[in-house]
């Protein structure tokens, strides 16, 4: 535990401390459960944005982007909605740990870069370029998102494993 100084660490030990906490830590199959529902969601959203981006860096360019991204956008928030309700669940169980790790403060920082990314390539270029002929080369500010949501997606499952190492 803490030394219950910061506010943080306060609302961490609170969390941690929850019922809902202790049950996930000390069940024997409750957390494990939610940590592979969590993981293969993650599998399924980075995939999906993984996919979505390559095709945006051109990769591809035979394949319809507007049908593609009919496909995988969906798939993509049908798996936000299994992690973030799982990550909620794993960070009660240990928010006292989380609150100060640096590779978990990495990846919060990392996940909202990515949501800022994602909602300025929407608010910008998309529309332009679901629209644009089949086999047009993406505008270079669209490959510039994919590019950043590639590395940013990776860093964050980078992040994600050193959780329990740093």
């Amino acid at each position: 535990m803490t030394d219950g100084g910061s506010p943080a660490a306060r609302i961490g030990e609170a969390i941690t401390g929850s019922p809902l906490g202790t049950a996930l830590r000390e069940s024997v199959w409750l957390y494990p459960a939610v940590e592979t529902l969590h993981i293969l969601g993650f599998a399924l959203l980075f995939g999906s944005i993984v996919v979505a981006d390559l095709r945006l860096l051109g990769v591809r360019r035979n394949v319809v982007l507007a049908s593609l991204l009919r496909f995988v956008l969906p798939v993509t928030l049908s798996s936000t909605l299994v992690v973030v309700p799982t990550g909620l669940l794993l960070f009660a169980a240990h928010a006292t740990d989380l609150v100060g790790n640096r590779a978990f403060i990495v990846k919060m920082v990392l996940l909202f870069a990515a949501v800022i990314n994602a909602a300025m390539f929407h608010a910008g270029p998309y529309r332009a370029e679901i629209e644009a002929p089949q086999g047009t080369v993406p505008r270079a500010s669209t490959r510039t998102f994919a590019a950043v949501s590639i590395v940013v997606w990776t860093c964050i499952v980078i992040a994600g494993r050193l959780i329990a190492y740093v």
